[in-house]
């Protein structure tokens, strides 16, 4: 497994690498820790080019070649400080350190389509609303967005235990969500580890009740008795899968609004994380503000996980 985490030396930073200890990484695996300047670093200075008439270089440009420069060395010091907390956490794990001059949500994102990350943390740097607008720190929210891979937004604890691991997985039914069983699935918990499938339902639902033929649906009415019935046979299915793996997991179908109701029984269930899927039954491929992915990242007590499934290249 590989692991792309953007650290900006904050507080909510270092609590992203302490929830890592509550993410079910395997023992071992690849770290890049990569912290970002966010300066402009113009281009090089060349003063060799010809010592008989040398270049002259006004006095601003110098400036901010050294505020640059001096930027880019307080970052990779930042970001080798983090490898060092990340060799505590992670001892098996492979952790390198990198750092750069750009904006910090495009440089992680352009780094995982470089380096092909399993799973990319940053920090939430909080989860509060103002005026009904969703507030998420602006590098998390443009790596929810774009990042082609999936997204831990993570929101630790100042004391992490060795008691079991609580994990909420909100379920439409979509193959995403599907995606997100896997994900979970193939994770290593501590002993004791519980899951609940979440499943929101206003009027109807559509569900793909076998994750391996896609494009065969099927609707559910929450007013037919049969229905839920039914639609709780095919959650069970999933549900089955995490006992399969040591995983004590439950399956609960509520009512209201998805964007809303997920977050209150994840809260209510004192959940140590959510996993939701990038994409809906809606086919939403991109988080739109509102949906129920980023409305979870954004509000959620607890850290996020949005998975998004591997296309084939």
């Amino acid at each position: 497994m590989r692991i792309l985490i953007g650290y900006d030396g904050s507080e909510c930073a270092d609590m992203a690498l302490l929830d890592l200890q509550r993410a079910g990484l395997p023992t071992t695996g690849e770290a890049l820790v990569l912290t970002v300047a966010d300066v402009f670093l113009p281009p090089p200075i060349n003063e060799e080019i010809d010592n008989t008439f040398p270049m002259y270089v006004p006095a601003g440009v110098r400036r901010a070649h050294e505020h640059a420069a001096k930027a880019v060395v307080d970052a990779q010091h930042l970001a080798e400080r983090a490898k060092e907390r990340m060799q505590t956490i992670l001892p098996d794990w492979d952790v390198r350190s990198d750092a750069c001059a750009d904006s910090p949500g495009w440089a992680l994102i352009w780094r995982a389509d470089d380096w092909k990350p399993d799973l990319i943390v940053v920090g939430s740097q909080g989860h509060t609303t103002m005026g009904g607008r969703l507030i998420l720190g602006s590098v998390a929210q443009r790596v929810l967005y774009e990042a082609p891979t999936s997204v831990r937004v993570a929101r630790g604890r100042v004391m992490v235990d060795e008691l079991p691991v609580r994990i909420a997985i909100g379920m439409d039914g979509s193959p995403d969500s599907h995606a997100v069983i896997e994900a979970v699935a193939s994770r290593s918990w501590p002993k004791g580890s519980e899951v609940l499938l979440v499943t929101v339902v206003d009027t109807i639902i559509c569900v793909v009740p076998n994750p391996s033929e896609p494009s065969i649906m099927k609707w559910f009415e929450v007013a037919n008795e049969n229905d839920l019935i039914s639609l709780r046979q095919i959650f069970e299915a999933s549900a089955e899968k995490l006992r399969e793996v040591g995983l004590d997991a439950a399956v609960v179908l509520t009512s209201g609004n998805p964007k809303l109701a997920l977050i209150e029984k994840a809260e209510e269930w004192k959940a140590d994380s959510l996993f939701v899927g990038a994409r809906g039954m809606r086919g939403i491929d991109r988080f739109l503000l509102g949906s129920v992915s980023a409305t979870a990242a954004a509000r959620a007590h607890c850290s996020v996980e949005v998975v998004r499934r591997k296309t084939m290249e």
